[in-house]
């Protein structure tokens, strides 16, 4: 993914310049000084057409065809645009044009623009899109008016040309009545074309400032607006934002960005506590007390103690962190607070590490049925598991073999080969960095890896991993590992085998 797609706004001057550079500057200085205000990165858009090409010669003189009178009246030079287009970058932001036309494609490549915007009335246009995809240039395509299989075909026309490009979900009704705008879309789309960037490019009315923090809270990764100033001779149309209201739009969008939050990070990220938070909650948690006198030795079951609020002492059991096997380090006296430790047994470290594989299969919607084995591999022991291990989900072995592996963030799977299986592994989720060989190859959802009978290889995960193995039959002890301390461990000591979860 282009680095010029993070985070984009997006100011679309359209035909707003009204024929006038001048006028054109002066939207561009007054959109620089919202953006140096806002710290954000932003592209001003413009729209490039041959008239004689895209016009049939019979209705371009006429006044009585829709668009062509405005496209004549706001015409301007090749040289014109490029002065304007060079404001841009002196304002610091990024240049986008939309070409209507083959020769300007040629003319947005003579200028040197950062980003090509497809307009969604040529969303379709295959002999355009053949033009602009040859350009290598990133590339942006809106999707009014377009069903569902028309963008997959979009995405697929891209995709195959290896492109960088993203999408835009937009409503060509101008301007869009609330009732119109389908939000909703967005979450299809960005699950539908999770390995693209996709924006919102909006065009309601310019006061409305919720449409935008709502299209954040969706997900949106750019945003679009049309954007002008007005004068005593010029107005606005009713889907074109003046300064102010753009300032408004940007700052709503920004605040939207701070209450989202970064909660959809991968791994264990995703989600921020402060202490704060912690020290509200802690404010209401029930501490552990005894009920009656309580001997050091004795085992804290259920009816020698009590739950309460506040917490009153310090490093007091909670009511969350309580154990019926908890034994007691020393005497306590009836109503005294008491202070003793979880026990991680090796029990609850298994649990953990299964709460967190099915965490991740549920993020990334893998189902695995109910006929299944799991299995830990803890290679250097369970306690040693989140450094080095997988979990593993035993799902059919006979002459050939399936399964499913799991690896939780900063996870590495020791180097090892195998004498009689044969495997190939597709990653699903995640990310995973795998050794063939002493060859590093880094893998992204859909690629797959063949390792040969022989094969040296290991894999580690920076956010975490699922991957499907697809095999020969597997046959214990087959598994032959580089480090002498796994070879010599026994396997029951470095595995644990669960028919359930």
């Amino acid at each position: 993914m282009s680095d010029l797609f993070l985070d984009l706004f997006i100011f679309e001057m359209a035909n707003n310049h009204q024929g006038s550079v001048e006028h054109g500057l002066k939207i561009i200085r007054a959109m620089g000084k919202i953006v140096r205000k806002h710290n954000i990165n932003a592209a001003v858009k413009f729209q490039y057409r041959s008239l004689e090409d895209l016009i049939h010669p019979d209705f371009i003189t006429r006044d009585d065809v829709k668009h062509v009178p405005r496209f004549r009246s706001t015409r301007l030079t090749g040289s014109q645009f490029q002065v304007m287009a060079n404001a841009v970058r002196d304002e610091g932001m990024l240049t986008m044009c939309t070409p209507f036309d083959e020769p300007s494609v040629s003319n947005i490549m003579d200028h040197g623009y950062d980003i090509v915007k497809v307009a969604s009335c040529s969303a379709t246009d295959w002999p355009l899109l053949e033009t602009i995809a040859a350009t290598r240039k990133p590339i942006i395509c809106s999707t009014a008016g377009k069903s569902i299989d028309d963008i997959d075909n979009v995405y697929s026309f891209f995709e195959h040309r290896h492109v960088d490009f993203a999408l835009m979900h937009c409503i060509g009704l101008y301007p869009t009545p609330a009732e119109e705008l389908q939000l909703n879309f967005l979450d299809r789309m960005k699950q539908r074309y999770r390995h693209v960037p996709v924006g919102y490019s909006g065009h309601e009315a310019p006061d409305e400032t919720d449409v935008v923090m709502m299209a954040v809270a969706k997900g949106a990764d750019i945003l679009e607006r049309h954007v002008g100033v007005p004068t005593d001779e010029i107005t606005l149309n009713k889907y074109s934002m003046n300064p102010d209201q753009v300032d408004a739009w940007v700052t709503a969008a920004l605040k939207a960005k701070a209450i989202c939050g970064n909660g959809n990070q991968p791994g264990r990220l995703g989600k921020r506590i402060t202490q704060a938070e912690l020290d509200s909650l802690d404010s209401l948690a029930r501490g552990v007390y005894a009920s009656r006198p309580i001997r050091k030795g004795e085992v804290l079951t259920r009816d020698s103690v009590y739950f309460a609020m506040p917490v009153s002492a310090e490093n007091q059991t909670t009511s969350g962190t309580y154990q019926s096997a908890m034994i007691a380090s020393r005497d306590y006296a009836p109503h005294a607070p008491i202070c003793e430790q979880r026990a991680l047994s090796p029990v609850a470290t298994a649990r953990h590490i299964i709460h967190d594989a099915k965490g991740m299969l549920y993020e990334a919607r893998i189902e695995i049925g109910d006929d299944f084995e799991i299995e830990l591999s803890h290679h250097y022991g369970l306690e040693h598991f989140r450094q080095y291990g997988a979990l593993i989900v035993n799902l059919i072995n006979r002459e050939y073999c399936k399964k499913l592996i799991v690896m939780l963030s900063g996870q590495k799977h020791p180097n090892h080969r195998h004498k009689i299986k044969e495997e190939t592994f597709q990653l699903l989720w995640g990310d995973l960095t795998a050794m063939l060989d002493g060859e590093e190859v880094h893998l992204k959802p859909g690629d797959k890896l063949l390792v040969e009978r022989g094969a040296w290889h290991s894999f580690s995960t920076v956010n975490g991993a699922i991957f499907e193995e697809v095999s020969t039959t597997h046959i214990k002890g087959d598994s032959y590992y580089d480090d002498s301390r796994i070879a010599s461990s026994d396997p029951m000591v470095r595995k644990t085998v669960l028919e359930d979860w």
